[in-house]
């Protein structure tokens, strides 16, 4: 691996275990951090495959039990959408989904900043919409946690319950868009090189977030996870701007 894939590796462990803490999930980080180092659609592939190994991992780390009622109605509709969505990457220009991508990242994290403490209702409508919603942008712009999460968070569920329900559905998410993604080529072969970091990462981050769970405010944690995906996602934007749409399919 060259120094750009080190750097990579490092950026990758911070941003699991900050997913893991946050409950967001690694990917509404892991995203525009990935996009520093791949074109857009590289970065769909490898984050789909890195979030197969860290749900995995969540899931053997976070055993006290899943909301199989909250998982089934939110995460059913998100497997069926985020294949939609993964689809409709092949043909859609690669720069505007990116484009797309970091604005809705703003808008998200903006929202959450400043309604942290407000939760959706306790519906099997919204569990549905939110599944809908945060399979079909995951599938499209790589990032459908936040959703999942504003979702979940709404039913009261313990951190491990909480942590461990949002990963079995992202689990059925990643394998189904990891399938599409790697099937039209978007994770190519020179890139199998990163699959036993991926791995590494995925295990070692999620271990790590488990322990700063046990010893951080998560509200105060969760504010400074958001504001740097503002600043990053923001970053993107305006670089997207000032060098034009070169990535355009």
């Amino acid at each position: 691996m060259n120094e750009d894939y080190y750097l990579f590796a490092a950026l990758a462990l911070v941003c699991e275990v900050i997913g893991t803490v946050s409950g967001f999930g690694s990917s509404i980080l892991f995203v525009p951090v990935a996009s520093l180092f791949f074109d857009f659609k590289t970065v769909l592939g490898i984050t789909a495959v890195f979030h197969v190994f860290s749900n995995l991992s969540k899931i053997a780390l976070f055993r006290k039990g899943i909301d199989r009622n909250v998982a089934y109605k939110l995460g059913i509709p998100a497997v069926i959408f985020v294949i939609l969505g993964a689809w409709l990457t092949t043909f859609l220009p690669s720069g505007e989904i990116e484009l797309l991508m970091n604005i809705i990242l703003v808008l998200l994290a903006a929202y959450l900043i400043f309604n942290f403490n407000k939760t959706l209702k306790q519906t099997d409508t919204n569990l549905y919409m939110g599944g809908t919603a945060s399979g079909l942008l995951a599938g499209l712009v790589g990032t459908g946690g936040a959703i999942r999460g504003l979702t979940l968070a709404a039913f009261n569920l313990s951190k491990e319950v909480f942590i461990a329900t949002s990963a079995i559905i992202d689990l059925g998410v990643d394998f189904s868009r990891a399938v599409v993604y790697v099937g039209y080529g978007y994770f190519k072969n020179e890139y199998l090189v990163l699959i036993p970091f991926l791995m590494g990462i995925s295990i070692l981050g999620s271990y790590i977030g488990k322990l700063i769970l046990k010893r951080t405010s998560e509200k105060v944690f969760r504010y400074i996870v958001l504001s740097v995906i503002v600043a990053t996602s923001i970053f993107q934007a305006v670089k997207y701007f000032a060098t034009g749409s070169n990535s355009a399919a």
